[in-house]
Parts: structure tokens; C-alpha cells; sequence
């Protein structure tokens, strides 16, 4: 089996607040294999965003790892030092986030933000970094790139800009891209030319992707294989088609069957009962028992392990057996 191009071992992370310490990630690994796409999924607050900005140590002040590795071609992110890390960044590691509004600066043009980067890491020329730039604009899919440098981001709709952070992150042609909930603040068409970009481009450079998303409608179109998060922890991790086809985890059954289908149009979607912890809250047992309407005496008291089943691994009881 070829190596994975990233491991993540045995990550825990906590913020430190006045009211104490939160934990947010639980003992979260997996692996990224070369050329493929991992989705992460799962609710609002389970650790989705948390655990992509641990890989570059972009976190909060406050944050800190309590265990584990990152290990990316062989040396552990979490132990190096800043000037390291900042070959790393978007050299061989990028990353694009959901609200790309927010993340272009609105008084540069478009041109500027491009060749900044490029002549930043690769020491090109203005006219070197330009061709490059506009180059870039058209493998994204936007037209007369030239005019459209000298431009500012409010001159672009949301897709656009959203194609404008995807040239930015494959500007120094990244092993690894990060996108972040890359179509949330996108309508319905546009996400589906994002989506279809991302795997377009993927197949092209031959990038691994970790793709987070809430939405397992959107990860079913563009995943390799899958991880489940709750409460910062992995309930499941399989191949997509596998947990498409049967989905093991309760989590994932209820999340999988709250999707809209033109099928059963007439039907009440089905619904999780209640809420996930609070962050920090100490959950004995296992952190999605409350909710589920298959839980045992069990499974309140004790926490299950990883169920590694063939080529994916389950955390709950009722895979204990199998």
C-alpha cells in the first residue's frame, strides 16, 4: 500500500478560557492517501473546521494540543518551528475557506493578491507573476483574465470569488488542498461548478483533498472515502460508496436519511432528536448516546472504541460482534 501523503495521530486539542478548559478534538487519526479526497462531515461545532487548521497550526492563541502528530512527509507539522511552517502554508499545503468574501482584501485588485503570492515563494518576476496569474484565471474558469486582474473583488460575484481563492490556492501547486465548506455561501448551480471544479482540478495536478462539508449530499459527489465527526470525535470512516450504500454508525443512518429525496417529496423528513454536547461538556459514555434511539445500558457508561471492520472503522457497540 502506497504511504499517505498526511496522517493526522491521535489529535486532541483544547481551548484554555476563563471558564477552564474545552476540550474539542478527541483522539482523532486518519490518513489522506496520495490523489484522493477525504470529506469530513458532520454538525455545526463537531471539530470539522478545528482539526484542518491544526494541520498548519492556524489556531487561536488560546488553543492547545494535548496529544497526537501530523505527520506530513514524514516530519510532524505540530513540532516545527514557525519558519517552517510558512514553506509548508500554501507552498505544500493550502487552503480555502467558505466565505471568500472575507478572505480576498477588498482594496487590491485581483492581480495584486495573485502575483503577491507568486513572487513571494517563487521569486518571479511582475511580468513572470502576471502570466502566471492569468494563466491561473482561465484553468479556474473565468474568461478575459487579463481584464479581470486589474479588477477588484467586489467586481466579482460569490462563485467568482470563490474561483479566484481556488487559483490562489493552487498558485504554488500544493500537494494537499484544505477547502473548508468551499460552496456554503454559494447557490445551488454555482455550488455544482465549484464541486465539479475541485474534481476536475484534483484529477489534473494530482492533489489529495480534505473536503469539509455539513452537507453529506455534497460530499457524496466529490468523496474518495469519508470521516464522520461528533463532539471531535470520528464515529465512522469508510470508503464513500461503502458508507453510501451502509452507512454502520447510527449518526451516520440519521444524517444519511434527513436528506431531501425527489422520491419520497411527500414525506416528512426524518429528524435527530436533540442536540450534540456543549463543547466541554463531560460525556461519560459514548457522545452521540443520548440521541440515539439504538443506545444501551452501555453505551451510557462507557465509551466505545474504533470497531475496525475490513476498510473501515466504526465507533459503536452494535459493531462489537461483527
Amino acid at each position: 500500500m502506497t504511504e499517505p501523503i498526511l496522517r493526522v495521530e491521535n489529535l486532541s486539542l483544547s481551548f484554555v478560557t476563563e471558564n477552564g478548559t474545552v476540550p474539542v478534538l478527541h483522539h482523532l487519526s486518519y490518513s489522506l492517501p496520495k490523489g484522493k479526497i477525504l470529506a469530513v462531515v458532520g454538525e455545526s461545532g463537531s471539530g470539522k473546521t478545528v482539526q484542518a487548521l491544526s494541520i498548519l497550526k492556524l489556531l487561536a492563541p488560546n488553543a492547545r494540543v494535548d496529544s497526537g502528530k501530523v505527520i506530513y512527509r514524514g516530519k510532524n507539522l505540530l513540532a516545527c518551528k514557525e519558519n517552517t511552517l510558512r514553506n509548508v502554508r500554501g507552498s505544500k499545503i493550502a487552503m480555502i475557506f467558505q466565505d471568500p468574501g472575507s478572505s480576498l482584501n477588498p482594496v487590491l485588485t485581483i492581480g495584486e493578491q495573485l502575483t503577491e503570492t507568486l513572487r513571494a515563494h517563487r521569486k518571479m518576476s511582475q511580468e513572470a507573476a502576471r502570466k502566471k496569474a492569468a494563466q491561473l484565471l482561465t484553468q479556474v474558469g473565468i474568461t478575459e483574465a487579463e481584464k479581470r486582474l486589474t479588477e477588484y473583488p467586489f467586481q466579482f460575484s460569490g462563485g467568482m470569488c470563490q474561483r479566484v481563492m481556488i487559483a490562489m490556492a493552487l498558485a504554488l501547486d500544493p500537494d494537499i488542498l484544505i477547502a473548508d465548506e468551499p460552496t456554503t455561501a454559494l447557490d445551488v448551480t454555482i455550488q455544482a461548478q465549484i464541486l465539479t471544479l475541485i474534481k476536475e482540478l484534483q484529477r489534473q495536478n494530482g492533489m489529495s483533498v480534505i473536503f469539509i462539508t455539513h452537507n453529506l449530499a455534497v460530499a457524496a459527489q466529490v468523496a474518495d472515502e469519508v470521516l464522520v465527526l461528533y463532539a471531535g470525535q470520528c464515529m465512522e470512516l469508510a470508503p464513500a460508496p461503502d458508507l453510501f450504500a451502509k452507512p454502520l454508525h447510527p449518526y451516520t443512518q440519521g444524517l444519511l436519511s434527513s436528506l431531501a429525496s425527489v422520491t419520497h417529496k411527500a414525506q416528512r423528513l426524518p429528524v435527530i432528536a436533540g442536540t450534540p454536547p456543549r463543547p466541554g461538556e463531560i460525556v461519560k459514555g459514548c457522545p452521540f448516546a443520548p440521541r440515539c434511539t439504538q443506545a444501551t445500558t452501555k453505551c451510557f457508561e462507557t465509551c466505545p472504541p474504533l470497531f475496525a471492520q475490513k476498510s473501515r472503522q466504526v465507533r459503536c457497540y452494535l459493531q462489537e460482534a461483527q
